[in-house]
């Protein structure tokens, strides 16, 4: 759901998906076959990943010197109180819970998308 609203974006971006955690750590340190890939202006991070959760990501990306100046943005179902706070005790740079309509969805993607790649200025690679 989430790639199908930024497909419908209005903003030219490079979008890359991984299934899991431990995908999405090689990924962000170019190991394995993601020795190519690009470094992200921005992480989309949900919690409820499969092998290596959201949490444990996040704190991962915001212990490490290459990779804690990638803003983190948390998109997932949880809107649990304990969640929130433990998102900005690991860093997160925002938290947002995915509405349950695909309406109301999109909306949020593209005031994501707006602010994140657009009103933000971002720190260079």
């Amino acid at each position: 759901m989430t790639k199908e609203a930024f497909q419908e974006g209005r903003l030219a971006h490079q979008l890359s998906v991984v299934e899991d955690g431990e995908e999405a750590i090689r990924f962000l340190r170019r190991e394995g076959q993601h020795e190519n890939a690009p470094r992200p202006d921005l992480i989309l991070l949900d919690l409820n990943l499969p092998k290596k959760d959201g949490r444990e990501l996040l704190a991962e990306v915001k212990s490490d010197p290459v990779l804690r100046h990638i803003p983190v943005i948390v998109l997932t179902t949880s809107d649990a109180e304990q969640d929130v706070w433990r998102a900005y005790k690991l860093h997160a740079n925002c938290y947002l819970t995915k509405p349950v309509q695909m309406d109301d969805f999109l909306n949020k993607i593209r005031s994501l998308e707006e602010f994140w790649l657009t009103v933000v200025r971002l720190p260079p690679h």
